[in-house]
């Protein structure tokens, strides 16, 4: 059960008193965030390299599935406690750490393979946390406890070999090898095919709404040893914590964030994936956002009303009706991006979406804050590094978004330059700063002092940006998008937009 929470230092520093108690369905003495007898980050580190350096090699060396067993699942054990902790995740609803969790993990392991050997493991509640979905709304999110997330991992590592050879090659979510970028460059391929019509399916809360026993029915099919069916059922209908401490019990749905969820999915959804291909279909699917690329709108509406009968009485799901449609690719997004084809060349361009530009500008407005009290370095190293991340994202949009590139970089120049100005508060300091930076003396006080301006209004008077230019800032650490596209497409660089004033 979760320890109590210790009150806080008479000092009132926050020095917390040492807590104990035990947590997790081992009833493992816990080492919270609140205790300073706690595993500190230097001795998980060098626990994980011990546990790592003994952890047993994969039984089967010739490359084959190893047996779906129980035993299987006890043996990779340690293997999926190093996978859940190199993703650093947050405690279940009984508060245990991964930290915690390896530092008993000699203790923990042959208690946890007797109980699964035994089939008298039971899983933990499931924490139930939210977040803002890219589209609008709320999706909400399944944390079990991180002993659960190591015997979830350890079930997928030795589920998957079974799956994964028979899954079908449209299917890019979730599975070694494939990703966005792949399905991207597979609906791309349909439409150079000639196929011009896009068949959008919304599965609304697939997550929520899987049929436990159609799954287990499939899970069946494969797997051999009862014990295992047991324990995943029993996962799937573990008990759930609300925000607000209310418990329910789940009777349908699988979790989203169980190390186990994105191939039970990818099990139920494998059964649509099969129907599109006896049909014939050309489709791209990526988890539950799936894109049927067809001829015409005819045929388009055809296959959307067979689809959505399929989808609702042979799988169970539902289909949301006000978020699916038949329409040109270009006028639907698929994991971020848009598809057309160029009038004049013929050739099949990746653009941006529309809300991927909105999601860019909001996220470089949270990054470039205007009360932002640090130093400018610090900022340009935040900046940086969602650049890096976004661009190896987005990067492989076509040459032509290189406007959009420019755009934001110019858009980032000027959030910079409007903390900076901010920094230096006075205008005669900032009059004289730019005279240092080679503006006439003239020009930047007539400039800096001609009415009363906003710092965002400073920030791109003709003064500022001769002053605070692009190479001031690249002279600074400050990469750029554009230079990153134009390394991807050499052989295509757009012209300089007139419009660049309305991005700053």
């Amino acid at each position: 059960m979760p320890a109590e929470r210790a009150g806080s230092s008479p000092g009132g520093r926050g020095k917390a008193v040492p807590v104990e108690g035990t947590a997790g369905q081992l009833c493992l003495p816990i080492a919270t965030a609140e205790n300073p007898k706690g595993a500190t980050r230097r001795r998980t580190r060098d626990r994980l390299g011990a546990i790592r350096a003994g952890a047993p090699k994969a039984i089967d060396k010739t490359g084959s599935a190893a047996p779906a067993t129980m035993e299987e699942v006890a043996y990779r054990l340690t293997d999926a406690l190093l996978k859940v902790a190199s993703n650093k995740g947050a405690p279940g609803p009984d508060g245990q750490t991964i930290e915690a969790l390896c530092e008993q993990w000699p203790i923990v392991l042959p208690r946890l393979q007797a109980d699964l050997l035994a089939g008298t493991y039971q899983p933990g509640g499931i924490r139930r946390a939210y977040i803002p979905k890219a589209g609008g709304g709320q999706r909400g999110l399944g944390i079990p406890d991180v002993v659960d997330r190591v015997v979830c991992e350890a079930l997928r590592q030795v589920l998957e070999p079974l799956w994964e050879p028979t899954f079908h090659s449209s299917s890019h979510g979730f599975r070694p090898g494939r990703s966005c970028h792949t399905a991207i460059a597979e609906a791309k391929g349909h439409l150079e095919d000639g196929y011009e019509w896009c068949v959008d399916l919304d599965l609304e809360k697939f997550f929520d709404l899987v049929c436990h026993q159609r799954l287990t029915a499939k899970l069946a099919q494969r797997v051999g040893d009862r014990r295992l069916l047991v324990l995943i059922g029993r996962m799937l209908k573990a008990k759930v914590v609300l925000p607000d401490g209310v418990v329910i019990v789940s009777e349908q749905g699988v979790p989203q964030g169980s190390p186990l969820s994105p191939l039970l999915s990818n099990i139920v959804l494998d059964e649509l994936d099969q129907e599109l291909a006896r049909r014939g279909h050309r489709f791209a699917r990526y988890a539950d956002d799936a894109k049927v690329y067809v001829s015409s709108e005819r045929a388009g509406r055809r296959v959307m009303a067979s689809l959505t009968e399929f989808i609702e009485r042979r799988l169970r799901l539902k289909v949301n009706e006000a978020k699916s449609a038949v329409a040109r690719p270009e006028e639907r997004h698929f994991l971020g991006f848009r598809l057309r084809r160029d009038p004049q060349t013929g050739t099949v361009e990746v653009l941006l979406s529309e809300r991927t530009k909105r999601q860019a500008l909001e996220r470089v407005r949270q990054l470039t804050p205007r009360n932002w009290g640090n130093s400018l370095a610090s900022c340009i190293a935040r900046i940086n590094a969602w650049l890096v991340g976004w661009h190896g994202f987005f990067g492989i949009a076509s040459a032509q978004e290189m406007q959009i590139m420019r755009k934001l970089d110019a858009h980032i120049r000027r959030r910079l330059r409007a903390i900076l100005l901010r920094h230096w508060k006075r205008k005669r300091t900032i009059a004289k700063r730019l005279v240092k930076l080679g503006v006439p003396r003239r020009s930047a006080w007539r400039q800096v002092y001609q009415g009363r301006r906003s710092w965002w209004a400073l920030s791109h008077i003709p003064a500022v940006d001769h002053g605070l230019n692009r190479a001031f800032f690249r002279g600074r650490g400050l990469v750029a998008l554009v230079d990153m596209h134009r390394q991807a497409h050499q052989h295509i660089v757009a012209p300089e937009s007139p419009q660049l004033a309305l991005w700053g």
